[in-house]
Parts: structure tokens; sequence; C-alpha cells
């Protein structure tokens, strides 16, 4: 096979776990080739140079081999190679490091040291504001 649709070729070569989120990668402009967002029924051909954003990081791609059908993960070195720049990886490990846990606003609630640590910020004896209630008599 000399073409492939980009989304089966990213869900082939196990970049993606599913097909859907390898499509809807390519519908929110997560996956470029030649620095170009493509669509999901965009072919690719041997040779060309996939980018993946996957946050933190960009991963990219140098197609060997264009397949529609998912091989098992020992084949993945003949599908692809990967050309991912040294920094992207560097960044990978700085955003490992700085222990920062990315949670989308709102979605589940506060770990315990979350949930203390928002406790002591909004204490409001930390402000000092229960002085200011003894100096001024607001009931007048």
């Amino acid at each position: 096979m000399e073409v492939a649709r980009i989304d089966k070729w990213l869900w082939a070569a196990r970049i993606f776990k599913t097909r859907s989120i390898a499509a809807n990668a390519c519908k929110n402009g997560r996956v470029m080739l030649g620095g170009v967002t493509v669509k999901p029924s965009r072919t690719v051909k041997v040779g060309d140079v996939v980018s993946v954003k996957k946050p933190p990081i960009t991963y990219s791609f140098k197609i060997l081999k264009t397949i529609e059908q998912r091989v098992g993960a020992k084949l993945l070195p003949e599908i692809y190679e990967n050309v991912t720049d040294a920094k992207q990886y560097e960044l990978l490990e700085m955003s490992r490091i700085s222990g920062f846990v990315d949670r989308a606003r709102g979605t589940g609630r506060p770990t315990k040291k979350e949930r203390r640590a928002l406790d002591a910020f909004a204490e409001p004896a930390m402000f000092g504001f229960d002085d200011l209630d003894d100096e001024f008599d607001f009931d007048e």
C-alpha cells in the first residue's frame, strides 16, 4: 500500500489508542504534516513527517511504511522512525520534575492535601480580619 489515511495510520502505528481519538486529534489541530494541520482523511505516504501534539510535548514521526491495519508493538520500528527533538523530551522531564499535577478546572474534588492548602489560604485569621471586627462596631 502506497498511501494511507492519516487517522488510520496513527491508530495502526499505535500512536493513539483508538481511531476515533486519532480522528479527533486531527480535527482539533493536534496533528500536523509538514507544519500544516490536517484533516483525518488526509493521505500520507512513505517519507512524510507527522507531528503529534500530546501536551506538554510534540512528537515527530517519519513514516517508513504506510499501513491501515493495526500491527503488534514489536513491528513498530518497521512502521515509523521517532524523530522527536531532544529538547521536547527535556521539556517532558522538566514537567515531571516540577510535580505540577495538570488537572482541568472542575474535574473532581481536591485531594486531602489540596483541601488543607485551600483551607489555610482562606483562613480569615491569616489575614488579620478578626482584629478589625473589634475596632469597628458595624451595629450602629
